[in-house]
């Protein structure tokens, strides 16, 4: 009975919040990238779909809000908020402190470790020694992109793509010998394709805080407090409810929250 009460309770507020902003966020207009699977893309028929996809959806409803899609390279996806071409970005965007000093951020609706990825038998390693003269690929302005920048700049040649299937394709065209990204985002929307057959991931994973933050979060103008707040309380319902379990289960087999 404490458990019930305590979430009716919670319910009244998370009602009583949206009430209070209920004019001014009828609507909410959601940055997507849509090439990012299986977080998101679009089909042959000019359809959003994935996992940052649904999750939108999932939280405008919850907010009571509704909720259109506007798709934008990822190059451009920041500037575009800010001027106010949409109201928020869910499109897999790592919460760091480089990015705050532009953006306000939801709490973490996942988080997951980069890797890299290799032709197999190639017999390359992770290492200054073992990437000497290697070509990495990685998608521009991207927490990879800081991370093989600083980390290995001085040892490989960084070539950068502006979505992750352009990257891919020249993995495979033999352009460049690794690519680092996420590793969800690899294993769904490369090595489990026929496309990615004679790759594999090499190397530890990557999650370290100074260049991947605290995991991928919803990116709203910084004045809009408001709108943190509710995104941040349907964050919490979803994770409640088993609608986010549901969203989770649907493209994959472990719970990418994280810790």
């Amino acid at each position: 009975m404490k458990k019930l009460n305590a979430t009716v309770f919670a319910a009244a507020l998370f009602a009583a919040a949206l009430a209070a902003h209920a004019d001014k966020w009828t609507e909410i207009r959601i940055g997507v990238e849509g090439a990012y699977p299986p977080f998101s893309s679009i089909t042959d028929s000019g359809q959003l779909v994935g996992f940052d996809i649904d999750i939108a959806l999932e939280l405008c409803k919850t907010i009571g809000a509704e909720c259109s899609l506007v798709p934008q390279d990822w190059d451009g996806i920041i500037p575009a908020l800010l001027a106010r071409k949409y109201d928020a970005i869910i499109a897999s965007m790592s919460i760091t402190e480089e990015r705050k000093k532009r953006v306000a951020f939801s709490d973490k609706y996942y988080n997951t470790p980069a890797r890299f990825v290799r032709r197999k038998g190639s017999g390359v390693e992770i290492s200054k020694a073992g990437l000497g003269g290697k070509t990495v690929g990685v998608q521009r302005a991207t927490t990879h992109d800081n991370f093989i920048t600083d980390e290995f700049g001085d040892t490989v040649t960084v070539k950068r793509y502006g979505t992750q299937d352009e990257a891919y394709l020249d993995l495979v065209a033999g352009r460049v010998d690794l690519l680092i990204a996420d590793s969800i985002a690899i294993d769904d929307g490369f090595l489990s394709t026929d496309q990615g057959a004679d790759f594999e991931f090499v190397g530890p994973s990557y999650s370290d805080p100074r260049y991947f933050g605290e995991g991928a979060g919803v990116a709203i103008r910084k004045q809009d407090t408001d709108l943190v707040e509710l995104f941040n309380r349907a964050i919490r319902t979803i994770r409640a409810n088993g609608r986010y379990q549901a969203i989770n289960d649907k493209y994959f087999d472990f719970d990418i929250y994280g810790d």
